[in-house]
């Protein structure tokens, strides 16, 4: 059974001690169960691919509870992944951790932190202003955004204070270290994007 990835939930950063003695940091993700919620198979949608549920819902309006009710469950987060053979998925079926291999190179994608309204020293990495020579109330400035004659505006994507945070992250090139199948966590290498309990989608590279 091979499909491109599974919906996950961070639960934080450890560290993990290998055999040989050796530390790595890495984070724990409790990847599903997922249950598959419906198979799109090329005569009917277009295109083939699994959508699988992940997390119980606490509150469906009609239509996404009775989309779901041939999976037997309702779930709050649904996504769909490529597979190989859809001939081996079926509506209802449990997909859980061991799905992975340990040492198989992933990506995962998540929402980062939200950090709110930030200056452009924060968002962008600005120097911000000279800090001596009678300065004294611009240091974290964003200075000239344009001319004034020509072109007389501010260009679009200039970049300025704003809101900062809240974006689709993906991080790619990270390894499975280790992996507790009865409780459906994996240990990944390295930090993922977003805060704990952030909902997370786990690929293998390259799909």
């Amino acid at each position: 059974m091979t499909i491109a990835g599974l919906l996950g939930r961070k639960i934080g950063m450890t560290t993990y001690y290998h055999d040989n003695g050796t530390a790595e940091s890495v984070t724990a993700v409790e990847v599903g169960p997922c249950v598959v919620t419906q198979v799109k198979t090329d005569a009917r949608d277009g295109y083939e691919a699994v959508q699988v549920g992940f997390l119980a819902a606490i509150k469906l309006n009609q239509a996404e509870a009775g989309h779901q009710t041939r999976s037997g469950g309702q779930f709050s987060h649904l996504q769909e992944f490529s597979v190989d053979d859809l001939a081996e998925f079926e509506v209802g079926q449990e997909l859980k951790a061991d799905v992975f291999e340990i040492g198989e190179s992933i990506k995962v994608v998540g929402t980062s932190k939200g950090k709110g309204f930030a200056g452009v020293v924060r968002r962008w990495n600005f120097a911000g202003g000279p800090k001596t020579h009678g300065q004294s109330d611009r240091h974290r400035s964003p200075g000239s955004i344009g001319a004034g004659t020509s072109p007389g505006r501010v260009w679009p994507g200039t970049k300025m204070g704003g809101h900062y945070g809240v974006d689709r992250i993906t991080v790619k090139g990270l390894r499975v270290v280790a992996a507790d199948v009865e409780k459906n966590v994996l240990l990944v290498r390295g930090s993922i994007p977003g805060a704990k309990n952030g909902i997370v989608r786990i690929e293998r590279q390259g799909k």
